[in-house]
């Protein structure tokens, strides 16, 4: 029988989607409600000192495509304003209300080991089922010497979290930050601290739009805006690499994930599983659509797996990353064509253009009278880089076809060409 539990650092889950720190998670309110939808945990929103920290008004800005559909939000709302004491007794009611479920409560403090274990002995004894270390807030904390501050510097990441460590006796995860060069430099000092997995991304910094009237930045706070954490749909191909990354690095491997950006949809949710995530973090889609896109969610997963055989998450977790490797190792002898299905096309012309301006002028056009014209791939001088197939608004109008060249596979390093002596990693 198939089904949608999952375990991440010995805690058992009914299926792999949580909440991610955040609004949606702020009080006892928000969570009962999405258990209610049939999520299977949550992160409760980052929980710090009292005295708590005071938010702004005009928290938001959106980044929209243009058919005005959000792709992404930035926001500039800090950690939990509510007193610790409120968030410490809720917690510890949801959890006699929905024994089931998986509560993980998120911390973050200054640069100070007293105030880490003070803090994570307190979330801890609430009952929570484990504690995720939020070093990665790009905006306002960061300022304070808090979230990214520590999350971008590897003897922090290890040091906070060996403090939290030596204090508490369930899972620590630490929550990595995006806004660095190499992932892998973070992770790997989270493991050295102790951690017994990672989640990531958290949101990346950025500024979303400017208002062209008022002259600054968006949200605008009394005429004035500044950076913010971007996440949504834009960030997934961002967070799909840094897990990916931790997943198939020798240093790292084996270390568990929670994965977070952009999941919006069962498939997102597979792939991320696919490059190795053990747990799934949602925010922005349930933001966008509510509580209950995790019933699409869950059953979305369920069929997929159903479909392909997967009894558990386990079956197919990881199976993608041995088939992600470095550019190096990719066959340069591998070839493929475009073809255009003539009875699918609509003639819109989309793919001739892309191909004609801006890559390698590969289509022909031959009017046919009548207003009729058609399009044809010119093998000769088609390079396979898949962009008419990416254009075309008819799905599966054109496809990208291997061809048999003759040739054996052969790699960078083993190419004639590599006249500089370029090795496989």
């Amino acid at each position: 029988m198939t089904d949608l539990r999952c375990t991440i650092a010995g805690i058992n889950s009914i299926n792999p989607f949580w909440l991610a720190s955040a609004p949606p998670t702020d009080k006892q309110t928000n969570v009962e409600r999405a258990f209610a939808a049939g999520w299977g945990g949550v992160v409760w929103k980052t929980l710090g000192e009292n005295p708590p920290v005071v938010n702004v008004s005009s928290r938001y800005g959106v980044h929209k495509d243009r058919k005005n559909g959000i792709i992404g939000i930035n926001n500039i709302e800090l950690i939990s304003d509510r007193p610790l004491e409120v968030n410490l007794r809720e917690i510890e009611q949801v959890r006699k209300n929905w024994p089931d479920r998986v509560i993980i409560g998120s911390m973050m403090a200054p640069i100070d080991e007293r105030a880490w274990k003070e803090l994570a002995i307190k979330i801890a004894n609430s009952g929570v089922h484990g504690i995720e270390l939020n070093l990665g807030c790009p905006h306002g904390m960061c300022e304070r010497g808090m979230g990214s501050a520590i999350g971008q510097v590897p003897d922090l990441v290890e040091q906070t979290t060996r403090w939290v460590r030596e204090v508490v006796d369930i899972p620590v995860f630490t929550k990595l930050t995006p806004n660095i060069t190499n992932i892998l430099v973070p992770a790997e000092a989270a493991l050295r601290g102790g951690a017994h997995a990672v989640s990531l991304i958290n949101t990346v910094n950025s500024v979303i739009s400017v208002d062209l009237d008022a002259m600054a930045p968006t949200p605008i706070v009394d005429g004035k805006g500044t950076h913010g954490g971007y996440c949504g749909a834009a960030v997934k191909p961002i967070a799909l690499n840094m897990v990916a990354e931790i997943a198939r690095a020798q240093e790292t491997r084996g270390l568990e994930i929670s994965a977070i950006g952009g999941i919006e949809t069962w498939r997102d949710a597979a792939e991320f599983i696919a490059l190795g995530a053990s747990a799934l973090q949602v925010c922005t889609a349930a933001m966008l659509y509510g509580f209950r896109i995790v019933e699409d969610m869950n059953a979305g997963l369920l069929q997929f797996m159903k479909q392909k055989g997967y009894r558990s998450i386990e079956d197919f977790r990881g199976l993608a990353v041995p088939n992600t490797v470095d550019w190096n190792q990719l066959n340069m002898n591998f070839d493929t064509k475009a073809f255009i299905k003539k009875d699918d096309c609509i003639e819109c012309g989309r793919c001739y253009i892309a191909c004609e301006d801006t890559s390698h002028q590969a289509i022909s056009i031959t009017e046919l009278g009548n207003g009729r014209r058609e399009f044809t791939v010119k093998n000769d001088d088609c390079v396979g880089c898949n962009l008419c197939a990416h254009v075309c608004p008819v799905p599966d109008c054109i496809d990208m076809r291997p061809v048999d060249n003759g040739l054996p596979p052969l790699t960078w390093p083993e190419h004639p060409a590599n006249t500089m002596g370029v090795k496989n990693s």
